[in-house]
């Protein structure tokens, strides 16, 4: 795949995500993606990662500003590198108290990329950081 095609797949799927459009995301996916969760495990196929963020949506409000696309030669993998502004609605477990507290923290996510779909994403961010902005507003 071109890297000016992953580039347009990696913006689909990251503007489907700042609409809230979950289907928008899904359409952007293979269906036996792989998806590393932040300090978490790894799950497979497009229906767990839907499961993934109805929960998501339940917990967070969230929108990425600041956003960069890398690509690598060839198309195969990519990052974005971007700012995670949000609010915390209901508490998740083993979590802080939610309350509508804000946050604002840098994230990344890195992607693999095959045959027009995203078959890997990966997600990191400071999870301490995140819990020590929604504490401290709690």
């Amino acid at each position: 795949m071109a890297e000016a095609e992953t580039r347009a797949l990696i913006e689909r799927y990251l503007d489907a995500f700042n609409a809230g459009d979950s289907v928008g995301m899904l359409d952007c996916l293979h269906e036996d993606v792989a998806h590393d969760i932040n300090q978490g495990g790894r799950e497979i196929g497009r229906d767990k990662f839907r499961w993934f963020n109805a929960t998501m949506a339940r917990h967070y409000r969230e929108r990425l500003d600041d956003i960069a696309i890398m690509v690598a030669p060839g198309g195969v993998r990519a990052a974005a590198e971007f700012t995670v502004h949000g609010a915390y609605l209901a508490t998740a477990e083993g979590l802080p108290p939610a309350n509508g507290q804000t946050y604002s923290l840098p994230a990344g996510i890195f992607f693999e990329v095959d045959d027009g779909l995203i078959t890997r994403v990966t997600t990191y961010y400071n999870l301490h950081g995140w819990i020590a902005q929604v504490a401290e507003k709690d």
